[in-house]
């Protein structure tokens, strides 16, 4: 038997499809990018991310920010470490606290994310982007619940159905 390497069975040409790893400050998930001499490279973002560029910058100035200790399950590992972020907004009031990771800096960058969220709810209103999608993720829920009272429903129907032909038989 001779080696052979898998290299040598597969024949692609140059400019295909590869993936690449962002460094690790920018982003966590995976890029797309083609590879092409006439195309531009274009990242491609995962689905279930979103970014709202439209969103209410918050200015530096205008946060107070506490770090306190953690909570939760984890035991003496989160309940000693102050890697509990509390972010206040001072002119609207509006306070956060994530604990979401062990990381302080991933909490502090989480933070501002569901803060400046929350800022632009505040003074928007309905017109935010994120109150627009908390309001069809509810109307979705409704339907799918109607949906599967309806399914119910005729499950129920068509149980009573079959068990009065069979008294018939």
């Amino acid at each position: 038997m001779c080696p052979m390497s898998t290299a040598g069975l597969f024949h692609f040409p140059t400019s295909l499809t590869r993936i690449c790893r962002p460094p690790w400050g920018l982003r966590l998930w995976e890029k797309l990018t083609l590879l092409s001499p006439e195309t531009a490279v274009t990242p491609v973002q995962m689905a279930g991310k979103k970014d709202y560029p439209t969103l209410l910058s918050l200015d530096e100035n205008e946060l107070e920010e506490q770090f306190v200790k953690g909570h939760g399950p984890g035991g003496q590992a989160t309940n000693k470490t102050s890697n509990c972020v509390v972010l206040k907004h001072i002119p609207s009031g509006i306070v956060v606290k994530c604990h979401q990771t062990r990381s302080v800096d991933q909490n502090r960058k989480l933070a501002r994310k569901i803060l400046q969220e929350k800022v632009d709810v505040f003074y928007n209103g309905e017109n935010s982007p994120v109150h627009k999608e908390k309001q069809e993720a509810a109307k979705k829920k409704q339907e799918r619940k109607k949906r599967a009272k309806e399914t119910l429903e005729k499950k129920k129907l068509l149980k009573e159905l079959w068990e009065s032909s069979k008294k018939v038989h």
